[in-house]
């Protein structure tokens, strides 16, 4: 004779249960959780990060210019009467700054967007 029979053990998650309370990463950041810091101050990091390389780029590039034109055959180059350090830094120089802020501006902008799809809820 055997005893009653016992139905199948259930696992229970609770997470899954109703009206269990369900972490949303926005709410997370909004309330200033830890969690919330946290995300927060990597987007912060990653900014901070990029504006340090592209501003190393930039000073390492306009830095080697007085170098470069310590060089002879640079500083005595003409085109079209113009010496080429006064092209350099009246032609070339203003579009190097425009690419370079540009850049900043799409890479923050993904940056923002990868923080914007992590936070999503």
């Amino acid at each position: 004779m055997t005893g009653p029979q016992r139905p199948p053990r259930e696992r229970v998650v609770l997470a899954q249960r109703r009206g269990a309370r369900q972490v949303h990463t926005r709410t997370e950041v909004v309330e200033q959780t830890d969690l919330g810091a946290a995300l927060i101050g990597g987007l912060i990091r990653a900014q901070l990060g990029l504006a340090l390389r592209l501003g190393l780029v930039v000073a390492v590039g306009f830095g080697a210019l007085p170098v470069l034109f310590r060089i002879d055959a640079i500083a005595e180059a003409a085109i079209l009467g113009i010496r080429l350090p006064w092209l350099i830094l009246g032609v070339v120089a203003f579009p190097v700054l425009y690419a370079v802020g540009w850049s900043y501006v799409r890479l923050a902008q993904r940056n923002e967007d990868d923080f914007l799809e992590l936070a999503g809820d």
